[in-house]
């Protein structure tokens, strides 16, 4: 469970009456209908109130609505739909053979562990059993598991298709389904998996979505959720963490390595996380890394789950101080107090970069987000700072003079193929109004969002 500042709140649909939930913005947990076991195991973590996004979500899910939350890195998203998940499950149930009451979709075998790890942690006093379940392992032990029934699963939807063919799993007794980092599902691809797995689910259930950010993506996914169904938007004022100190630099593509191993030695690093786009690149870096003295591991896809395990576990005791990773590979990293975050490679969208920089600066500590920037990168660079709303700092090393210059960010930057036509060009003037009788004397098309084939309906047990 995560603090942050106070964020502005966004509850909608704005028609509805939400009664409990206009509760002021601080409460103890106590107050949000969650019984003793489940509050001395939270009292025990230390945690004394909830956040805004906790506030709000946990009674929903306990009064049985249908949820589509979003909240940005570090606000205590997986307490918001665990802590309800244990309160509902905590009653009388008799286990049967490969059933499971609630399941949890998660993106990643990080996240899948870390999730699983907080059920375990918050269901210490209560009679619940609980199981991640995840690729690039054996599969037997899970198959065992599941043949002894468990109430919560954490899968990723790989493993999980895999074990229902070979119908070692069923979902007759199923309560709940929680798509967690629903964003970071849909780009990278799962979409079909998902598909898949919740069309062998029971139409009556309880149905969460869970996402870092609202993009057109995760809208078409949740738009067919029912007139009951409640969103919750968590947006902080500043879209990243105010305690996170932000800067960049520019910097020529065949200087970031020894840009990266001088700011290392020269200020000192005692921990960094460092993104980069490719898994080969990955593997590059350490190794220049390697011939400077500095001692670094890379995290990917392709390393076996006992190796990035290993890994994560060296990175988050401090035994291994710098941790090369692919973005999809760190996504679940939850390291307290991580000091700094590197883009050596800036991402692409903006939702990605504030993924990225949401690793460092949690619960309320400090933290420094740095990005390489090379000439490359600047139309990248202005859709970041146009979601941010400010310029983020730039700082100079004059040991690393640029040969291409990256120009200040547009903040209102517009691709060209988006921009809207002059309002004084006839001859644009009259294609549009062409274009716009063509497109009347049409027949009208077919409303999709009313159409009951939706494929994505089914999502929410329509």
């Amino acid at each position: 469970i995560n603090y942050l500042p106070p964020p502005a709140i966004c509850i909608t649909p704005p028609k509805q009456s939400l009664g409990v939930y206009a509760q002021r913005l601080y409460m103890p947990f106590s107050k949000l209908g969650l019984s003793d076991p489940i509050l001395k195991a939270i009292t025990d973590k230390g945690y004394n109130t909830p956040t805004p996004i906790q506030q709000k979500a946990i009674p929903a899910i306990l009064s049985g609505k249908d949820l589509v939350a979003a909240a940005q890195t570090g606000t205590g998203k997986t307490a918001s739909f665990v802590l309800p998940i244990l309160e509902k499950l905590n009653v009388e149930h008799a286990h049967r053979g490969k059933r499971i009451r609630a399941l949890i979709i998660t993106p990643t075998r990080e996240l899948t562990e870390q999730v699983e790890a907080n059920i375990a942690l918050y269901s210490k006093y209560l009679d619940l059993t609980s199981m991640a379940m995840y690729g690039g392992i054996d599969a037997e032990p899970q198959k065992q598991r599941l043949i002894e029934g468990v109430d919560i699963l954490v899968a990723t939807p790989g493993r999980l298709l895999e074990m229902i063919y070979q119908r070692a799993v069923h979902f007759d007794e199923l309560e709940v389904l929680v798509l967690d980092e629903a964003d970071r599902m849909l780009n990278m691809g799962f979409i079909d998996d998902i598909n898949k797995v919740i069309d062998r689910l029971p139409s009556k259930r309880q149905s969460l979505l869970f996402s870092a950010t609202l993009t057109d993506d995760v809208r078409f996914l949740a738009k067919t959720v029912n007139e009951d169904a409640l969103e919750i938007t968590i947006s902080p004022k500043s879209t990243t963490a105010p305690t996170i100190d932000q800067w960049l630099i520019t910097v020529d593509k065949d200087k970031k390595s020894a840009l990266l191993s001088h700011l290392i030695n020269d200020q000192q690093w005692d921990q960094a996380l460092i993104f980069i786009s490719t898994k080969h690149g990955a593997a590059k870096l350490v190794s220049q890394l390697g011939k400077r003295n500095i001692t670094a591991e890379a995290i990917h896809g392709d390393r076996s789950q006992a190796m990035r395990a290993k890994t994560l576990a060296d990175f988050k005791s401090g035994e291994l101080k710098f941790l090369v990773a692919t973005g999809i590979a760190a996504r679940g990293i939850d390291i307290d107090n991580l000091t700094r975050v590197v883009n050596y490679d800036l991402p692409f969208k903006p939702e990605e970069y504030i993924h990225r920089i949401g690793r460092t600066g949690r619960a309320g500590a400090s933290g420094e987000a740095i990005s390489f920037v090379a000439m490359g990168d600047f139309k990248n660079l202005c859709a970041i700072e146009s979601r941010l709303g400010h310029i983020i700092k730039r700082k100079e090393f004059e040991e690393f003079p640029v040969r291409k210059t990256v120009p200040v960010s547009i903040l209102n930057y517009v691709p060209k193929n988006k921009k809207q036509p002059k309002q004084g060009n006839s001859n644009s003037a009259k294609r549009t109004q062409k274009n716009t009788s063509q497109r009347t004397n049409r027949k009208p098309a077919k409303d999709t969002n009313n159409d009951s084939s939706n494929t994505n309906q089914h999502i929410w047990g329509k």
